[in-house]
């Protein structure tokens, strides 16, 4: 198995690998796929490092699912459990043993992964720098007695290849087309689990078995709620008609590629015509990689690396020598993505705060803290989309039944929640409050990084100066009528 790049790999602890146990466990907490996974693949690397003349070592995966992670809810639980019943297939096919707990009771599960551990030569998890998951991460690695590697599998630019924070798109553009020939080679493998195919899985531990029970295929599979009723979870943020997991998510990734790539750059401004891809879901829970979507899209153009074009550095059209869907695709996939994974890895403790926001941001908004407000919302009111502006309603109440907004109404969404609000501090929390109960795609960088742009980062100051807004850039009801397709929206 091809190692990955060192870049990807982070110890957590400072506790030893130890070869002679029986196995290595990868613990899948965020890339929560089999194919173009840099963690399987760096599971399977390593166990090949520790084998012996009989051969290497058996893979264990452990995926669990607690109830107790903020916002949890039937929606939530739903996405990710689609995709345990996908894993559980791939894993089944290749021999390799695949442990899919679902907690029950509040606490119930743990000492769980510390059970595993304790007969692993090592521990490989996923990175992923914001919601609770670092700090999960680094509680679990003080526990481990054994060697706790975190794998970026986050972007196609590693998390550690600049020390920069990047304060604009055109900024991260310049370092990233500079990178982009070193890192384009250093795709993760397609289908790691391909050569395991036809090995005799491993045996899990006693002390797992006696004390926690795996969720049966069959329960993971069915789509009706009763696993989730019983559950201590939030059942009002009820289940979307969207599937999760891998398979659903390289389905609608082919049928885009196929379909809807050609008229990206004009569909997706455009509510009514639906031109987005709808994969960010996919992408914030793991279940497809932002490696395979640029690889394949490039394949489709019959793109080599000659094409790429030396003077556009920085500029967002013209560097990938592609056509210009495909260019404004890549700008948000990679460009607008990975701008937000690093400013929560390079801020892991203030990326979602106030303090996030730049300074003139700040400074005008305290300016207008003041200022009168026409229409004040509780977030109550805001929550359940009844407002006096219709459109905002129309956007606020796909976000509560189906997890998302469309892409060019959550700009203005985000807006009006900032002219509605008592305070800018306030509508920086109910943006945070509404998006991480409700979208499927929330608590992630992207979404971190959206919400902010709201409120100023990653943009410029504006004018003329406006109430409540100040220098903020402003967006309203009446020229998104003027601008943007939306009757059946």
């Amino acid at each position: 198995m091809t190692p990955i790049p060192e870049i990807r790999v982070t110890s957590v602890n400072d506790a030893p690998v130890r070869p002679k146990r029986r196995f290595v466990l990868y613990w899948m907490i965020a890339s929560r796929r089999t194919r173009w996974s840099f963690a399987v693949q760096h599971a399977l690397s390593r166990a090949e490092e520790l084998g012996d003349g009989s051969g290497p070592k058996p893979v264990i995966v452990l995926e669990a699912l607690r109830v107790g992670y903020p916002f949890a809810s039937d929606r939530f639980h739903r996405f990710v459990i689609d995709g345990m019943a996908d894993n559980a297939r791939r894993f089944a096919e290749a021999g390799v043993t695949y442990f899919p707990y679902i907690e029950e009771v509040a606490g119930e599960g743990k000492g769980l992964l510390e059970a595993f551990a304790r007969e692993a030569c090592l521990v490989v998890t996923d990175e992923f720098p914001t919601y609770f998951l670092p700090r999960m991460v680094s509680t679990a690695a003080k526990r481990l007695d054994v060697k706790l590697e975190a794998i970026d599998g986050c972007g196609v630019f590693p998390l550690r290849a600049s020390d920069r924070t990047f304060t604009t798109a055109a900024s991260f553009r310049r370092v990233l087309h500079g990178a982009m020939l070193d890192e384009l080679p250093m795709w993760p493998v397609e289908d790691p689990l391909r050569e395991r195919i036809g090995r005799s899985p491993a045996k899990l531990p006693s002390r797992v078995t006696a004390r926690w029970d795996p969720v049966s295929p069959e329960l993971l599979s069915e789509r009706e709620p009763k696993l989730l009723s019983r559950l201590p979870i939030d059942h009002e943020v009820e289940v979307v008609d969207s599937k999760g997991g891998s398979e659903e998510a390289e389905r609608r990734w082919a049928f885009f590629l196929e379909e809807g790539l050609r008229d990206y750059t004009e569909a997706r401004r455009h509510p009514d015509l639906e031109g987005t891809s709808s994969l960010s879901p996919y992408l914030h829970f793991g279940a497809i990689s932002a490696h395979q979507m640029l690889r394949e899209l490039l394949e489709a153009e019959g793109w080599d690396p000659g094409r790429l074009e030396a003077g556009a550095k920085g500029r967002r059209e013209g560097f990938w020598g592609v056509s210009p869907s495909a260019e404004g695709f890549i700008d948000q996939l990679v460009t607008w993505r990975e701008l937000g994974f690093n400013g929560c890895f390079r801020d892991p403790e203030g990326h979602a705060t106030w303090q996030a926001l730049p300074e003139w941001a700040r400074r005008t908004l305290r300016d207008h803290e003041n200022d009168p407000r026409p229409d004040l919302y509780s977030l109550e009111e805001l929550y359940r989309a009844e407002t006096h502006d219709e459109l905002w309603n129309a956007a606020q109440r796909q976000l509560l039944r189906e997890g998302r907004i469309h892409n060019v109404l959550r700009m203005l969404w985000g807006k009006k929640v900032l002219e509605w609000s008592p305070t800018p501090r306030v509508a920086l929390e109910r943006l945070f409050e509404l998006n991480d109960r409700l979208a499927v795609d929330g608590r992630d960088p992207n979404s971190v990084s959206g919400i902010l742009w709201i409120l100023g980062k990653y943009d410029r100051a504006w004018g003329p100066e406006r109430p409540i807004f100040g220098k903020i850039r402003y967006m309203s009801t009446a020229s998104s009528l003027r601008k943007y397709r939306l009757r059946q929206y």
